[in-house]
């Protein structure tokens, strides 16, 4: 009897063991199929309904991993006054998609809103803070949601420091470039408090998950920003993989043709896993909705040149669940417009080229 109920203890603490930590749709270290899809909770509470492509609704990452996803990336705020995207929103979505099987990357913005090229404002409550005490913040940010993601029992597979810092971030303080009559001139030690900030945030991270894999992102995948990445190291910065974005259709408003971005992409993709070792992550890829046919040409034009350089970690696809003019709140009052470059039909099915990425 004493033999039978040792048994059963131990299968119990078996179950407990393995339902505590999700099993994944892929291994670690495979192709990232993924999306970034940090606007989905707010959609569920705005009454928004994904359907398959029977019309069959469905919960939004059950669809998505229907499809092939094996990945979701998640954007992280300071302090945004929705408390979208916060932490307490960020661990309810990484929990969710950890549950289905799903890898995790963590993309912090190290801002109250979104950090891109054009803006990397400082959250408000570290607005008077010294370089120092930035660097403390940064680390403290860092492992406060780390530690709350590894509480929840989610471990992050990436984790990228600074959203598209092509000039950095933190601004004015980590600005490394700044525009002055159409060229651009460094800042005055940006490139060192760009380094310093970034290492806070590269260490941070490995204290709480050591086997995270760190990524700095850029914003274009077509332009050589090798110079990017080794100003950044010659400084004293880290990271353990690039990241880059990738938006080719968007040129068709500069009359740029996307066969040519797509081409560049790839040589780029290339030269930077050559130049600095490891592979390259696609963290965000995105076409435009309202041409459905030829945005599943290019993304698949686009994803056979990543096969083939051999050094593509993944793709993500940048909120592909947008649809029908759906918008954040907050659009409104900023006067913008919803946005345009998702993956599902007006009547929310998913669109080929959300298909071509996770076949």
């Amino acid at each position: 009897m004493r033999k039978h109920i040792l048994l059963a203890c131990f299968a119990l603490l078996l179950f407990a063991a393995c339902s505590h930590t999700p099993k994944t749709d892929s291994p670690r270290g495979s192709y990232a199929k993924g999306a970034d899809i940090s606007w989905f909770t707010e959609q569920e509470r705005d009454g928004v309904i994904f359907c398959n492509d029977k019309g069959k609704p469905m919960e939004c990452i059950s669809l998505l991993r229907s499809l092939g996803m094996n990945s979701v990336r998640l954007r992280v705020w300071v302090n945004h006054e929705t408390g979208w995207c916060n932490k307490d929103d960020v661990i309810t979505k990484a929990v969710r998609a950890a549950k289905q099987g799903q890898r995790i990357m963590i993309d912090f913005h190290y801002s109250d809103y979104f950090a891109d090229p054009s803006t990397q404002t400082i959250p408000a409550e570290w607005q008077d803070y010294d370089l120092t005490m930035m660097c403390e913040a940064v680390a403290r940010h860092t492992i406060d949601v780390l530690s709350a993601l590894k509480h929840a029992g989610v471990t992050p597979e990436w984790v990228q420091v600074g959203n598209e810092t092509t000039y950095g971030m933190l601004w004015p303080m980590g600005r490394t470039e700044i525009r002055q009559d159409s060229a651009l001139v460094e800042c005055e030690g940006g490139w060192q408090r760009y380094a310093l900030l970034t290492a806070a945030g590269y260490d941070a991270v490995k204290s709480v998950f050591p086997d995270a894999i760190v990524i700095v992102h850029h914003d274009n995948a077509y332009l050589d920003n090798t110079t990017f990445y080794h100003n950044l190291l010659d400084n004293g910065g880290k990271f353990d993989m690039i990241g880059l974005s990738h938006y080719p259709m968007m040129l068709l408003w500069c009359g740029k043709p996307w066969q040519e971005m797509n081409t560049l992409a790839e040589a780029n993709v290339l030269k930077l896993a050559e130049e600095f070792g490891g592979k390259i992550m696609i963290a965000e890829v995105g076409m435009v909705s309202a041409e459905e046919e030829l945005s599943a040409i290019v993304m698949k034009d686009f994803l056979d040149r990543m096969s083939a350089t051999g050094v593509c970690a993944g793709v993500f696809y940048w909120e592909p669940q947008v649809f029908a003019g759906w918008k954040p709140k907050e659009y409104e009052a900023l006067g913008w417009g919803s946005y345009e470059m998702g993956a599902f039909t007006p009547d929310g099915r998913p669109q080929k080229a959300l298909k071509i990425l996770f076949e």
